[in-house]
């Protein structure tokens, strides 16, 4: 291994120029072992540079994954939001990253929920949840659908169970979903990224964010 000052300057500066920042944190790894460094320079900076998502979208979803209540890494987070900044992303679109991100909390209830209402019936006490919706739980139905893009198990559960919950969870999500700040295939890649982080791998929502990711028009 090479640990003459040149060779790490030299990394130093090809990770500058390909990733365009440079953090506290890889000056300790670039002293410890510079071959380590360029190797994960070389594995993360691929989807850097093939031109596929504008630079500010990337930042996003760093920011995305930082800022998930399964990670809450905030080194990384002040650092995601200065580059994304930097690459003229607003105030408002950062915001709606933050509030799409909040949103992973409903996946207690998209595990928990079914879970529950299965276990009810199994108690034979299932003839609530089994219940013909009432009529303000299918204009909420048609609410959750039209405006959220989905009405699965949870939210027929809960529509019985919980439904002035339910209405409150409508109305929290509604707010960055119904908006124009970013378009909709941006937002679909903001939630998968928190559902596919390594600190979280929610099978479900992956595939539902990339499916609806592919119809606004993702390749």
């Amino acid at each position: 291994m090479d640990t003459s000052d040149a060779r790490k300057q030299a990394v130093k500066a090809d990770f500058i120029a390909r990733r365009g920042y440079w953090a506290p944190w890889h000056e300790g790894l670039l002293a410890l072992n510079p071959d380590f460094l360029e190797a994960y320079l070389g594995m993360t900076s691929l989807a850097w540079t093939d031109g596929v998502l504008e630079p500010k979208v990337k930042e996003f979803i760093y920011i995305a994954i930082d800022a998930a209540t399964t990670h809450l890494y905030l080194r990384g987070l002040r650092l995601h939001i200065g580059t994304a900044l930097q690459y003229g992303a607003s105030q408002a679109e950062i915001m709606e990253v933050l509030q799409i991100v909040s949103q992973l909390g409903w996946h207690t209830c998209s595990v928990g929920v079914p879970i529950l209402a299965d276990e009810l019936r199994k108690a034979g006490l299932g003839a609530e949840v089994d219940a013909p919706l009432a009529p303000n739980a299918v204009e909420l139905k048609r609410k959750f659908e039209k405006d959220l893009g989905y009405w699965d198990d949870c939210c027929e559960a809960l529509a019985h169970i919980a439904p002035a919950f339910l209405e409150a969870y409508y109305q929290f999500s509604a707010v960055a979903w119904t908006s124009s700040v970013l378009e909709p295939k941006v937002k679909e890649f903001i939630a998968l990224s928190v559902s596919a982080s390594t600190t979280h791998l929610h099978e479900a929502g992956m595939r539902m964010h990339i499916r609806r990711a592919i119809a606004c028009g993702a390749t």
